[in-house]
């Protein structure tokens, strides 16, 4: 689940700023709540997304006064996300070719 969190994470910061929290909520309304994703699951994406240089964080203070560190999308993020946007439309196109193929049935002697 981690590895195909990134492409997503990255579709959420393309429109905006986030924090990871904000990141779990949205991916869950998004999702009627079927994807449940656990801070323990994406932080270490984050993380990783940070020293690849795809995200910048930066400390701010909230409303209430809680200092959360907000994600932005970098260029070399927006990048990486054409990359991949466009390896999973392939992926994606591949597997309803493959899926309308008919099923054959072998009959062993």
């Amino acid at each position: 689940m981690a590895s195909s969190l990134a492409p997503i994470v990255l579709l959420i910061l393309r429109r905006q700023e986030s924090y990871g929290y904000q990141i779990i909520q949205e991916l869950r309304d998004k999702t009627g709540g079927e994807l449940n994703v656990a801070e323990g699951t994406l932080y270490p994406v984050l993380k990783k997304m940070e020293a690849k240089k795809w995200i910048e964080g930066t400390w701010k203070k909230a409303d209430t006064g809680r200092e959360r560190r907000y994600y932005t999308l970098t260029s070399k993020g927006k990048q990486e996300l054409e990359e991949q946007y466009s390896q999973l439309n392939f992926i994606n196109a591949l597997i309803h070719k493959l899926w309308d193929l008919p099923i054959s049935i072998s009959s062993n002697p």
